[in-house]
């Protein structure tokens, strides 16, 4: 027997596993992997109109630190962000230092040790986060006609646990 969720148990949530193709019920991995791959497009289709929206130079990876920044709190190592966005530090670096050319992040060292580095939001850096995520009102208002905010808001609880038990698993917990 297959393992259900709370909600499936609830009643929230299609009661079988199944495709759009045949409607027959299929394995728990598919259903992840297709999970995973909805989230993954709708990954790409997200960053893709949010990048055309940033100002010429500026790259969906810049906001996406700004944004996490803004999330976790600044003063973090690089080290530590390229961590948590899973890239070499090395790629995280260049993206900081685009950033720092841009006024928007402050490199400052860290008390702790001489030799590494904290990385700080600017009063500018906080300014372009918010007008980049103002920016975005047109597109939320197109999605607001497809899916009511309370949609929407229905499925964050879920996505939240998944993205918590995924940081764990990552840090090995």
């Amino acid at each position: 027997m297959a393992r259900k969720s709370r909600q499936v148990r609830a009643g929230h949530w299609r009661k079988s596993y199944v495709t759009h193709d045949d409607e027959q019920p299929q394995l728990p991995q598919k259903v992840y992997f297709q999970f995973f791959n909805e989230i993954g497009i709708i990954s790409q289709l997200g960053s893709a109109f949010m990048e055309a929206l940033l100002p010429p130079g500026f790259l969906i990876s810049h906001f996406s630190v700004l944004n996490h920044l803004t999330r976790v709190c600044d003063g973090r190592t690089p080290l530590e962000i390229a961590r948590a966005f899973q890239v070499p530090k090395t790629t995280m670096t260049h993206t900081l230092s685009g950033l720092e050319r841009h006024g928007l992040v402050q490199l400052r060292p860290n008390p702790k040790d001489g030799r590494s580095k904290q990385v700080w939001l600017t009063d500018a850096g906080r300014q372009f986060h918010l007008e980049a995520i103002r920016n975005l009102d047109p597109q939320f208002a197109k999605l607001n006609e497809a899916f009511r905010p309370d949609e929407i808001a229905g499925i964050l609880p879920l996505l939240v646990q998944i993205r918590e038990y995924l940081d764990a698993m990552r840090n090995g917990e």
